[in-house]
Protein backbone atom coordinates (compact mmCIF):
# COMPACT_ATOMS: atom_id res chain seq x y z
CA UNK A 1 0.00 0.00 0.00
CA UNK A 2 2.78 2.40 0.94
CA UNK A 3 4.65 1.76 -2.35
CA UNK A 4 1.55 2.32 -4.46
CA UNK A 5 0.90 5.58 -2.59
CA UNK A 6 4.46 6.67 -3.36
CA UNK A 7 3.94 5.91 -7.06
CA UNK A 8 0.69 7.85 -7.12
CA UNK A 9 2.31 10.90 -5.45
CA UNK A 10 5.23 10.82 -7.91
CA UNK A 11 2.82 10.48 -10.85
CA UNK A 12 0.71 13.45 -9.64
CA UNK A 13 3.84 15.58 -9.24
CA UNK A 14 5.05 14.61 -12.70
CA UNK A 15 1.70 15.49 -14.26
CA UNK A 16 1.74 18.79 -12.36
CA UNK A 17 5.17 19.75 -13.67
CA UNK A 18 4.28 18.86 -17.24
CA UNK A 19 0.92 20.65 -17.19
CA UNK A 20 2.35 23.87 -15.73
CA UNK A 21 4.76 24.36 -18.62
CA UNK A 22 4.14 27.46 -20.79
CA UNK A 23 4.75 26.68 -24.49
CA UNK A 24 3.21 29.89 -25.81
CA UNK A 25 6.58 31.70 -25.92
CA UNK A 26 9.12 30.56 -28.51
CA UNK A 27 12.64 29.72 -27.49
CA UNK A 28 15.47 32.16 -28.06
CA UNK A 29 16.49 32.33 -31.75
CA UNK A 30 20.22 32.24 -32.30
CA UNK A 31 19.96 33.02 -36.04
CA UNK A 32 16.63 34.68 -36.73
CA UNK A 33 17.28 34.87 -40.48
CA UNK A 34 17.22 31.09 -40.62
CA UNK A 35 13.77 30.96 -39.04
CA UNK A 36 12.23 33.98 -40.74
CA UNK A 37 13.72 33.96 -44.22
CA UNK A 38 12.70 36.43 -46.88
CA UNK A 39 10.33 34.76 -49.30
CA UNK A 40 10.98 35.62 -52.93
CA UNK A 41 8.41 35.05 -55.62
CA UNK A 42 9.77 33.39 -58.73
CA UNK A 43 8.87 36.08 -61.24
CA UNK A 44 8.91 39.14 -59.00
CA UNK A 45 10.99 42.18 -59.90
CA UNK A 46 14.54 42.30 -58.62
CA UNK A 47 17.38 44.78 -58.79
CA UNK A 48 19.91 41.97 -58.36
CA UNK A 49 19.79 40.89 -62.02
CA UNK A 50 20.18 42.79 -65.28
CA UNK A 51 16.81 41.74 -66.68
CA UNK A 52 15.03 42.78 -63.47
CA UNK A 53 13.40 39.37 -62.73
CA UNK A 54 14.19 36.86 -59.96
CA UNK A 55 13.88 33.78 -62.21
CA UNK A 56 16.94 33.24 -64.36
CA UNK A 57 17.68 30.75 -67.12
CA UNK A 58 20.56 28.31 -66.61
CA UNK A 59 23.85 29.26 -68.21
CA UNK A 60 24.15 28.27 -71.86
CA UNK A 61 25.49 24.75 -72.36
CA UNK A 62 24.69 23.49 -68.86
CA UNK A 63 23.61 19.89 -68.36
CA UNK A 64 21.44 18.79 -65.42
CA UNK A 65 23.01 16.62 -62.74
CA UNK A 66 22.76 12.89 -63.02
CA UNK A 67 23.06 10.60 -66.02
CA UNK A 68 21.28 12.93 -68.43
CA UNK A 69 23.06 13.60 -71.70
CA UNK A 70 21.41 15.64 -74.42
CA UNK A 71 20.21 13.74 -77.49
CA UNK A 72 20.38 16.20 -80.32
CA UNK A 73 18.69 14.26 -83.12
CA UNK A 74 15.20 15.60 -83.75
CA UNK A 75 11.99 13.64 -83.39
CA UNK A 76 11.11 13.72 -87.09
CA UNK A 77 11.16 11.20 -89.93
CA UNK A 78 14.38 12.82 -91.15
CA UNK A 79 15.84 12.51 -87.65
CA UNK A 80 14.85 8.84 -87.55
CA UNK A 81 16.51 8.19 -90.92
CA UNK A 82 19.61 10.10 -89.81
CA UNK A 83 19.82 8.06 -86.57
CA UNK A 84 19.23 4.84 -88.49
CA UNK A 85 22.12 5.58 -90.85
CA UNK A 86 24.61 7.32 -88.58
CA UNK A 87 24.05 6.67 -84.86
CA UNK A 88 26.38 4.07 -83.39
CA UNK A 89 26.56 2.61 -79.90
CA UNK A 90 29.23 4.09 -77.64
CA UNK A 91 29.53 0.72 -75.88
CA UNK A 92 32.34 -1.55 -77.01
CA UNK A 93 32.11 -5.33 -76.83
CA UNK A 94 33.47 -5.42 -73.27
CA UNK A 95 30.80 -3.00 -72.02
CA UNK A 96 27.81 -4.82 -73.54
CA UNK A 97 26.13 -6.79 -70.77
CA UNK A 98 23.30 -9.06 -71.89
CA UNK A 99 22.66 -10.03 -68.26
CA UNK A 100 21.76 -6.39 -67.64
CA UNK A 101 20.07 -5.64 -70.97
CA UNK A 102 17.90 -8.77 -70.85
CA UNK A 103 15.97 -7.90 -67.67
CA UNK A 104 15.56 -4.29 -68.83
CA UNK A 105 14.18 -5.56 -72.13
CA UNK A 106 11.83 -7.95 -70.31
CA UNK A 107 10.52 -5.13 -68.09
CA UNK A 108 10.02 -2.44 -70.69
CA UNK A 109 9.83 -4.16 -74.09
CA UNK A 110 8.88 -7.81 -73.63
CA UNK A 111 5.27 -7.04 -72.66
CA UNK A 112 4.59 -6.02 -76.28
CA UNK A 113 7.49 -7.33 -78.38
CA UNK A 114 7.73 -10.70 -76.62
CA UNK A 115 10.71 -12.00 -74.66
CA UNK A 116 12.16 -13.47 -77.86
CA UNK A 117 11.50 -10.40 -80.02
CA UNK A 118 8.93 -12.25 -82.11
CA UNK A 119 6.16 -9.67 -81.58
CA UNK A 120 4.11 -11.99 -79.36
CA UNK A 121 4.14 -10.34 -75.98
CA UNK A 122 1.42 -10.71 -73.37
CA UNK A 123 -0.46 -7.62 -74.54
CA UNK A 124 -0.45 -8.92 -78.12
CA UNK A 125 -1.63 -12.37 -76.98
CA UNK A 126 -4.48 -10.75 -75.06
CA UNK A 127 -5.26 -8.60 -78.13
CA UNK A 128 -4.81 -5.36 -76.18
CA UNK A 129 -2.57 -4.04 -78.94
CA UNK A 130 -2.13 -5.33 -82.48
CA UNK A 131 0.51 -5.08 -85.17
CA UNK A 132 3.72 -5.47 -83.19
CA UNK A 133 6.20 -6.79 -85.77
CA UNK A 134 8.86 -9.38 -85.18
CA UNK A 135 12.47 -8.22 -85.28
CA UNK A 136 13.22 -10.59 -88.17
CA UNK A 137 10.42 -9.40 -90.49
CA UNK A 138 11.50 -8.96 -94.09
CA UNK A 139 11.96 -5.31 -94.95
CA UNK A 140 12.50 -4.39 -91.35
CA UNK A 141 16.06 -3.19 -91.43
CA UNK A 142 16.60 -2.03 -87.90
CA UNK A 143 19.96 -0.70 -86.82
CA UNK A 144 21.32 0.24 -83.43
CA UNK A 145 20.67 3.89 -84.27
CA UNK A 146 17.03 3.29 -85.21
CA UNK A 147 16.44 1.19 -82.10
CA UNK A 148 17.93 3.87 -79.84
CA UNK A 149 15.94 6.61 -81.57
CA UNK A 150 12.67 4.68 -81.12
CA UNK A 151 13.43 3.94 -77.46
CA UNK A 152 14.16 7.63 -76.91
CA UNK A 153 11.19 9.16 -78.76
CA UNK A 154 8.80 6.27 -79.39
CA UNK A 155 7.21 5.48 -82.73
CA UNK A 156 3.61 4.96 -83.82
CA UNK A 157 1.76 3.51 -80.80
CA UNK A 158 4.95 2.85 -78.83
CA UNK A 159 5.69 5.59 -76.33
CA UNK A 160 9.03 7.01 -75.27
CA UNK A 161 11.15 5.27 -72.66
CA UNK A 162 13.63 8.13 -72.26
CA UNK A 163 12.43 8.81 -68.71
CA UNK A 164 12.49 5.17 -67.61
CA UNK A 165 15.95 4.27 -68.93
CA UNK A 166 19.14 6.29 -68.70
CA UNK A 167 21.49 6.52 -71.67
CA UNK A 168 23.65 3.54 -70.74
CA UNK A 169 20.59 1.36 -70.06
CA UNK A 170 19.09 2.31 -73.44
CA UNK A 171 22.28 1.19 -75.17
CA UNK A 172 22.22 -2.10 -73.22
CA UNK A 173 18.65 -2.69 -74.43
CA UNK A 174 19.74 -1.84 -78.00
CA UNK A 175 22.48 -4.47 -77.80
CA UNK A 176 19.99 -7.02 -76.44
CA UNK A 177 17.49 -6.27 -79.23
CA UNK A 178 20.23 -6.83 -81.80
CA UNK A 179 21.06 -10.15 -80.12
CA UNK A 180 17.38 -11.17 -80.30
CA UNK A 181 17.23 -10.15 -83.98
CA UNK A 182 20.32 -12.26 -84.73
CA UNK A 183 18.83 -15.23 -82.82
CA UNK A 184 15.56 -14.98 -84.79
CA UNK A 185 17.35 -14.82 -88.15
CA UNK A 186 19.23 -18.13 -87.54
Amino acid sequence: MKTSLKYIVVLVMLVGFVSCQNNSKPNYQFMPDMYESVGYETYQESDAFANGVQAQLPAEGTIPRGDFMPYEIEDTNEGFEFAKANLKSPLDSTQVDYDRGGPLYAIYCGICHGNKGDGKGKLVDREKILGVPSYDDIGRSITEGSIYHVIYYGKNTMGSYANQLNEEERWQVVAYVQKLKADLEK
